[in-house]
């Protein structure tokens, strides 16, 4: 069964979310704060597939809880809840660990948009074991990806990524040397129905930079083209 935590201390936003959710035939987990939200999740952390974040929330706020989730747990999804003034805080959402986020006020159609989207990321054979075939294996350099057991490591050491990262990198590894536009990354990841703007490429790609890159200041694999995008240097 599809299950989504939504942690939004509005009771009028949560019921909202949680109509849809139910319409689109998910099983909803409801936390009305941040302190709820981690309790929540420890309790039915094997279960929920997707978290749904409000930044501003009382007790413990958003930011924190999704640190949390993506400290147990590489799978889950995160979306984050945000308002319109919130620049800052959906770029500090990204860095330490949301897939996505959605501004509010927000439409039904979108929200279950970029739900689907990341559902479709999470129920991937992210965390099961899998046969290391050469059909599934792309070595480039020093880096070896698996797309059966979703892995990649660098120098035979394991790199920990994200669903979301870890699609980024097999559309890199899958064009090497090729100027990827951020668009089109955004198209591979979240798919043709995105409704958000190429900031979360940019983040993305600055996260990634510190898990894969010696000096991360200083690319020397993913390095940026500018006014276009990202390449891979094979």
């Amino acid at each position: 069964m599809k299950c989504v935590l939504i942690a939004e201390d509005e009771a009028s936003i949560r019921d909202f979310v949680v109509i849809n959710l139910h319409r689109s035939g998910y099983e909803v987990i409801e936390a009305a704060n941040g302190e709820e939200a981690i309790q929540k999740f420890d309790e039915n952390s094997e279960e929920i597939d997707v978290a749904i974040l409000d930044i501003m929330m009382p007790v413990i706020d958003g930011l924190e809880v999704c640190k949390y989730i993506r400290s147990k747990s590489k799978r889950v999804g995160i979306i984050m809840l945000t308002a319109r003034t919130q620049e800052m805080d959906k770029v500090t959402g990204l860095m330490v660990g949301a897939d996505d986020y959605v501004t509010k006020p927000f439409s039904p159609s979108e929200l279950m948009a970029r739900i689907d989207a990341v559902y479709r990321r999470v129920s991937l054979t992210f965390d099961s074991p899998a046969e290391a075939k050469p059909e599934n294996i792309i070595a480039l350099n020093e880096f070896v990806l698996d797309l059966r057991s979703h892995t990649l490591t660098k120098n035979g050491e394991p790199i920990e990524l994200t669903q979301v990262e870890f699609q980024i990198m097999e559309y890199f590894f899958s064009n090497p040397n090729v100027a990827l536009d951020r668009s089109d990354i955004l198209k591979f990841v979240w798919g043709d129905q995105y409704y958000g703007d190429e900031k979360v490429v940019d983040v993305n790609i600055h996260r990634l930079r510190n898990k894969i890159e010696d000096v991360p200041s200083q690319p020397k694999r993913l390095t940026t083209v500018w006014g276009m995008g990202y390449k891979w240097m094979a």
